[in-house]
C-alpha cells in the first residue's frame, strides 16, 4: 500500500511537469503549454531584477585573500607531528594509492595563482592580507573591506559563513579549475587572468548578486551552539562526538548561530547506518537499524513527527547542488511512473522532456526569498507520517528527537542536534550575501 501510495505521489509531481513540457510530437502532450525558452526568459528576468549593474567601480582598500588547503599541505600537517621526512610521506601516499608528485604539482598550481591575485592587487595600491582557511575568523572579516576566496566552492561556503555585512564584497577564484567546479567563482579563464578581471571591477563593468543565506536559531535542552569544523579537524565519528560534548545552558531565549549557510542544512544522526543494540538476554543482542527521529513543523504548521535518512533545507544557491541530486529523478523512473498512470505509448523524447522539466522545477535563483526542504527517505506507518516530502517554505522548525545527530552548515560546520534541541530555520533580508557576476 506504501509504495502505492508513494508512486501516487510522483504520478501528481510528474503531472505538472507534464503541463509544463515542450510538445515533442507526442499527441499526448499537444495540448500542454509552456516551454523549456519561456521558462528561461522568465529565469533571466527574475535574476536582472536583483543583479544590478554595479553603479561604481570595486574599489576596496583592503582585501583578505583566504587560501584553501591544499590536499599536499593537509599531508604534510597530518604526519608532521609524528616526526616523519619528505620521504615518509612519499611512502605513505603511495601506499594509499596517491602520486606525491601529482599533490605537490597542483599545490604548486594553486600558489601560483593566489600569487597572481595578490601580485594584482598591489599593483593597484590595494593592501592584502593572505589567511589560510584554518586561520580565517571574524577579525579578518572586520579588518576587510572585500573578501576573496582562493579555492574552490568548499572554501567560498567557508568565507561566506563568518561574512555578516551584506555591503561587503565577496569573491571566489577557482585556484585548480581542472580539479574543481567552482560554480560559486568567477568564471574559469579569469584564474589565469585575474587582473583582467580586477580591471573589470574596478570600471564597474560586472552586476552584483545578493544570494539569500539561512539564519539558524536553536534553543531547548543541553544545546552547544558551538560549532565544530569538520574540514579542518577531520574528525573520526568517535573524536566527533567528543568533541560536541561540551554542553552549554540552555539560553533564556533562542541561540542565534555564528554561521550563515549560504548553500544548506542538513539534520541528521551522525551515522544514520549505525546500528544499535538492544539487549533482551545477556548472551542476545538485537542490532536496530538507527534511523533520524524528530518533530517538524513548516510555516509555523502542526507539528508532525517523523522517521527518516535526515531533513536537507537549502537556498536558491543550494538549489542546483546537493539538493537537486537528492531530488532528481532520471528517465528510467520518470518512465516506470508514466507507464503506471498513462496507458498510452511513450516516446523517448517526451521521457526526456518530462524528466528535464520535472528536474528543473528544483531549481530556483540565489536571490528569490524562499527555502527548499526535503525529507530523505521518510518511514511511514501507523506512528509517523509524512504529509509532505519536499517543498518550499518561508520557515522550518525542528525538535530533535536523536541520540548522535547533528546539523551539519554547507558540508563544514557541525552543531550538535540531540534530543531536546529545538532549531528553527529561515531567511532574512540582514543575511544578504553580496557577490559578483562577472562575463
Amino acid at each position: 500500500m506504501d509504495h502505492l501510495v508513494t508512486c501516487y505521489g510522483d504520478f501528481i509531481m510528474l503531472s505538472r511537469a507534464l503541463r509544463k513540457s515542450l510538445s515533442c510530437g507526442n499527441p499526448l502532450v499537444a495540448g500542454f503549454t509552456g516551454s523549456y525558452c519561456s521558462r528561461l526568459c522568465f529565469h533571466q528576468t527574475a535574476v536582472c531584477k536583483v543583479a544590478s549593474q554595479a553603479e561604481c567601480g570595486f574599489n576596496p582598500a583592503k582585501v583578505a585573500v583566504v587560501t584553501k588547503t591544499t590536499r599536499y599541505e593537509f599531508e604534510q600537517q597530518r604526519y608532521r607531528y609524528a616526526g616523519l621526512s619528505e620521504e615518509d610521506l612519499k611512502q605513505l601516499l603511495a601506499l594509499k594509492g596517491s602520486s606525491y608528485i601529482g599533490l605537490l604539482e597542483r599545490h604548486n598550481l594553486h600558489t601560483f595563482n593566489v600569487g597572481q591575485i595578490v601580485d594584482s592587487l598591489q599593483k593597484e595600491g590595494i593592501e592584502v592580507r593572505i589567511v589560510k582557511r584554518g586561520e580565517y575568523d571574524e577579525d579578518t572579516v572586520r579588518w576587510a573591506d572585500a573578501i576573496i576566496s582562493a579555492g574552490g566552492d568548499g572554501t567560498m561556503l567557508l568565507v561566506a559563513s563568518k561574512v555578516y555585512d551584506k555591503n561587503k564584497p565577496v569573491l571566489g577564484v577557482n585556484t585548480d579549475p581542472e580539479r574543481s567546479e567552482g560554480h560559486l567563482c568567477l568564471p574559469v579563464h579569469y584564474t589565469h587572468a585575474f587582473s583582467e578581471a580586477l580591471q573589470k571591477l574596478r570600471k564597474g563593468e560586472f552586476r552584483w548578486q545578493w544570494r539569500q543565506r539561512i539564519r539558524m536559531y536553536l534553543e531547548g535542552t543541553g544545546i552547544n551552539p558551538t560549532p565544530v569544523d569538520l574540514h579542518e579537524l577531520q574528525l573520526s565519528l568517535e573524536q566527533h562526538s567528543k568533541a560536541h560534548r561540551r554542553t552549554h545552558d540552555s539560553p533564556e531565549r533562542p541561540h542565534l548561530l555564528p554561521v550563515r549557510g549560504l548553500n544548506e542544512i542538513f539534520i541528521g544522526e551522525s551515522l544514520s547506518s549505525r546500528l544499535k543494540y538492544k539487549s533482551f538476554k545477556p548472551h542476545l543482542n538485537l542490532s536496530l537499524h538507527r534511523a533520524s527521529y524528530y518533530e517538524i513543523s513548516i510555516d509555523d504548521g502542526p507539528w508532525e513527527k517523523q522517521k527518516s535518512s535526515g531533513l536537507s533545507i537549502c537556498t536558491g544557491t543550494g538549489s542546483k547542488a546537493w539538493s537537486y541530486n537528492i531530488n532528481k529523478l532520471v528517465e528510467q523512473a520518470v518512465e516506470d511512473v508514466l507507464r503506471i498512470g498513462l496507458d498510452v505509448p511513450l516516446n523517448l523524447e517526451f521521457i526526456e522532456s518530462v524528466t528535464e522539466t520535472y528536474n528543473e522545477s528544483l531549481i530556483f535563483g540565489p536571490e528569490e526569498d524562499k527555502l527548499f526542504f526535503s525529507i530523505r527517505e521518510p518511514i511511514v506507518n501507523r506512528v509517523f507520517s509524512n504529509s509532505r516530502q519536499r517543498g518550499f517554505a518561508k520557515k522550518v522548525c525542528v525538535r530533535s528527537r536523536c541520540w548522535d545527530a547533528c546539523m551539519v552548515v554547507d558540508g563544514g560546520t557541525s552543531f550538535e542536534f540531540n534530543d531536546g534541541a529545538i532549531a528553527t530555520i529561515s531567511l532574512n533580508e540582514e543575511d544578504l550575501l553580496r557577490t559578483v557576476i562577472l562575463d
